[in-house]
């Protein structure tokens, strides 16, 4: 491509909008253009970006047998009501009727059109099993669109569904997924890792889900890690115990203490010269299922954090929700004073199992401006239940005990998931299996965010100056500036550019009528993989051009036969 007859405008201002580097960029960059909140055109230079990611799941799906089809991006009211999801996802999508008064919306997701074809396709296992796919666009109508092509309204999206006779079958295209999504993101020249993920509401106890995580500043998602242990998960599934913990093995009685004013664990361990971790933190929730509530007493040593996510998918609850001011007058409980002794009976209490149950701790009184000291578990409590429900952090150990976890900031761009029977037994789709019985298919379904790798690699790959693209799915390979004045030049400049597009090189040929200055910024903002200059001095003394690597700011001296087959060796 040629920048004077090209369509592609950089800019030096930072949008006001735009809060992280992925944003920023690719507008000024030229990549994106904003048409409304959280809608985005793609320009030429980002839909090229885009394309490629497109090329290399398709290669990687295709590889293990999975089908491309293009589902609707409007479809029937009627299938989400079958699977209760049409009142159950509410303002996430985008619903409308047609002229003859049908429910319609523009798909957020298509777990339910995907197995609405299906059912109306296949009758017998000996079609089984079958994994389909596509690339389209997807609609989920944010609160709260931000950052760019990251959380916007509109993206596009890879989504795919396998269908299974038995889990056995279910495992195995599981794990051939999660192999294709290892292969796409190395591919794509991304840090990523999997992350074992909460299944949900959805998963059964031996469903697997895992998400792949860009590793990146920016990222909304917490990881806990161990490269060493081979160990990955999001910060809501991770399951770790303390490193070596100093309990405080003095049983006493129990004595009130006024601790007035003393709300948090961090004031009351100060007030009374002991360790947050001598103290329980008391946490109380209400649990909803159905209609019914019921509120929940969850304790954990009090320099730890309650996994809401682990206690709600311990108690099997719709709902999980901290206690409201009405909630808590009700029980008779003070916040920052509620403790475990003498609460009302149909208060469930739940103990973190990183709890040493001999030990003594400090609690609320349950009574204003008191806490109680010398609380032993053992001894105190006439019904509780144990379970996991304390926040992994850096610092903790393996389940082993052998090795330590660190924290690293993440982008969700993938995730596999086994969703088993949810939606095959809702939308009644039924299968004949070896023995003429009808039974109902198993499912998974993966989905990459497709605009949103892009924007996640941006995050994981710049600079002060730019962007700074991975080779395999940058714009074009090389930034060709030149800065010669004499026509001879610039003639010389245009059969060298032929030669690199003839030779199979991605170029953007900078022919543009500006100083080199504007030039090298453009080409720094863009952050193509390698610029090429022509300066007229040097190659009229030395017949050389320069190379630069955008990545390592390394350069080299090359004559000009050298330069196609030394870009070719780079490129590979």
């Amino acid at each position: 491509m040629k920048l004077s007859q090209g369509f592609w405008q950089t800019y030096k201002e930072v949008p006001a909008d735009a809060e992280i580097p992925s944003h920023q960029l690719m507008i000024r960059a030229g990549l994106i253009h904003k048409a409304g909140s959280g809608l985005y055109n793609y320009l030429p230079m980002g839909l090229r970006s885009i394309r490629k990611v497109e090329n290399i799941i398709r290669e990687e799906l295709n590889k293990i047998g999975s089908y491309e089809i293009t589902m609707t991006v409007v479809t029937p009211g009627e299938l989400w009501m079958e699977t209760g999801r049409w009142d159950k996802m509410g303002g996430l999508m985008l619903r409308f009727k047609d002229k003859k008064d049908s429910d319609l919306c523009i798909s957020p997701t298509n777990e339910e059109a995907v197995t609405d074809i299906f059912r109306k396709t296949v009758k017998s296992y000996k079609q089984l099993p079958v994994t389909l796919y596509q690339i389209n666009t997807k609609f989920r109508d944010e609160i709260r669109p931000r950052f760019g092509l990251m959380r916007g309204r509109e993206f596009t999206m890879k989504d795919a569904y396998s269908f299974h006779i038995d889990k056995a079958s279910l495992d195995v295209g599981y794990q051939a997924m999660y192999d294709a999504y290892c292969a796409i993101f190395t591919r794509l020249g991304l840090e990523f890792i999997p992350v074992v993920a909460d299944g949900g509401a959805m998963a059964s106890a031996d469903s697997k889900t895992h998400e792949f995580q860009v590793v990146a500043n920016a990222g909304e998602d917490l990881i806990i890690y161990s490269p060493e242990a081979q160990y990955a998960a999001n910060v809501e599934k991770a399951q770790t115990i303390r490193s070596k913990t100093d309990y405080d093995m003095n049983i006493s009685a129990l004595t009130d203490v006024e601790t007035k004013n003393q709300e948090t664990i961090e004031d009351v361990s100060k007030f009374l010269g002991t360790q947050p971790h001598h103290s329980l933190k008391s946490m109380i929730y209400s649990a909803t299922t159905g209609s019914e509530s019921h509120l929940i007493l969850a304790l954990v040593l009090g320099d730890d954090s309650v996994n809401e996510i682990k206690l709600q998918n311990y108690l099997k609850c719709d709902h999980l929700t901290p206690a409201t001011e009405e909630q808590l007058k009700f029980a008779k409980l003070w916040k920052g004073y509620i403790g475990p002794v003498g609460l009302k009976d149909d208060i469930r209490i739940i103990l973190d199992s990183a709890v040493n149950q001999d030990a003594s701790y400090v609690v609320g009184a349950n009574k204003k401006d008191f806490h109680l000291k010398g609380f032993n578990p053992k001894r105190d409590m006439k019904k509780m239940e144990t379970a996991d429900l304390r926040l992994a952090r850096a610092g903790d150990l393996t389940l082993d005990g052998k090795h330590s976890v660190v924290e690293k900031r993440g982008i969700e761009v993938g995730h596999v998931f086994q969703l088993g029977d949810k939606y095959t037994k809702d939308m009644k789709v039924g299968v004949l299996d070896q023995n003429g019985k009808l039974v109902t298919p198993l499912m998974g379904c993966y989905g990459i965010g497709v605009t949103r790798v892009v924007a996640a690699s941006i995050e994981q790959n710049h600079d002060a100056n730019g962007i700074i693209w991975p080779k395999a799915i940058a714009p074009y390979q090389v930034y060709f500036a030149t800065i010669v004045k004499a026509e001879e030049y610039a003639k010389i400049a245009d059969e060298i550019y032929t030669e690199m597009i003839n030779a199979g090189i991605e170029v953007v040929y900078d022919d543009r009528n500006a100083g080199p200055g504007n030039k090298f910024k453009d080409a720094d903002l863009l952050g193509l993989p390698f610029r090429v200059v022509l300066g007229e001095r040097d190659f009229s003394a030395t017949q050389e051009l320069e190379i630069i690597d955008r990545k390592t700011g390394e350069t080299k001296k090359v004559k000009r036969e050298e330069l196609v087959p030394t870009l070719q060796k780079l490129l590979k």
